[in-house]
């Protein structure tokens, strides 16, 4: 498994990073847990790799303007053992530290999870149950996408030519807000073969959101609607289009949901 020939530039800022973007056909490297595989099987060819794993302005995570701010470059592990997120977003921790192996944890990163969009990434619904927006910057303008906006269907994302993933912004949570995160792992890659996140703010307004299921995460509104646990587990997967592989059957993935749902909302009661 040998990726075909390439150019290869470390970015240094983000300006330089989407310069070197506009002058060919490339690809953004972050942690390269998602990319270097594709490319080893020749499922993705990109003529040049532009290194951002050194950009210190892509990382870290902090508080600002009543949001969570984290950086795309922020490791699954910086994330998983940050105190901030443990108190205000304990399901990204807990996800966090069920994401691969600890060489996994230790470099890949977050916004490279999100551009990639695999359909059993664990951050989708992560970012969708949490109302979090995407930051993007290109040459020109800065952009703040909405999760809900972002995921378009199998490996599409609403990024657009030569911009690329800045910042993870994320509401803080209203006092007393519960979080849960269930996960049906595939045992080997750990990704999620269905993956449940559930939001429960004081008033008892509930986010949804899977992953693992279909094509994007998304977030089950009529889930999201139903007047308790049992009506909420009958509702969730009616109506979207699941996937059926070797891993799991179309039949297979909706019962999980449900009873993915069901663990999550009974471990927030």
């Amino acid at each position: 498994m040998i990726p075909v020939a390439f150019e290869y530039q470390r970015a240094t800022t983000v300006e330089e990073a989407i310069a070197a973007l506009s002058s060919g056909d490339g690809k953004i490297l972050a942690g390269g847990h998602s990319l270097l595989p594709a490319m080893k099987l020749r499922l993705n060819q990109p003529a040049k790799l532009v290194d951002i794993s050194k950009i210190d302005s892509l990382k870290g995570i902090r508080e600002e303007d009543g949001e969570i701010v984290i950086g795309a470059g922020t490791t699954h592990g910086d994330i998983a053992s940050n105190d901030l997120i443990k108190s205000k977003l304990p399901f990204f921790a807990e996800a966090a530290s069920w994401i691969g192996d600890v060489q996994v944890r230790n470099y890949g990163t977050i916004g490279g999870s999100l551009a990639h969009a695999d359909p059993a990434a664990d951050w989708g619904a992560l970012v969708l149950a949490a109302d979090a927006a995407i930051i993007t910057q290109n040459t020109n303008t800065s952009r703040r996408i909405a999760a809900t906006e972002f995921f378009q269907g199998l490996f599409t994302t609403a990024l657009e030519e030569g911009e690329i993933i800045t910042e993870i912004r994320v509401p803080v949570p209203a006092e007393g807000t519960k979080t849960n995160y269930q996960k049906f792992s595939q045992p080997a890659s750990r990704f999620a073969i269905v993956g449940c996140a559930v939001m429960k703010k004081p008033d008892g307004k509930t986010s949804i959101a899977f992953t693992g299921l279909s094509e994007a995460p998304f977030r089950d509104t009529a889930a999201e609607s139903a007047a308790s646990t049992e009506a909420a587990v009958a509702a969730a997967a009616e109506d979207i289009t699941i996937m059926s592989d070797h891993f799991a059957s179309e039949e297979y993935r909706k019962h999980l949901a449900k009873v993915y749902l069901k663990k999550a909302l009974h471990a927030l009661a």
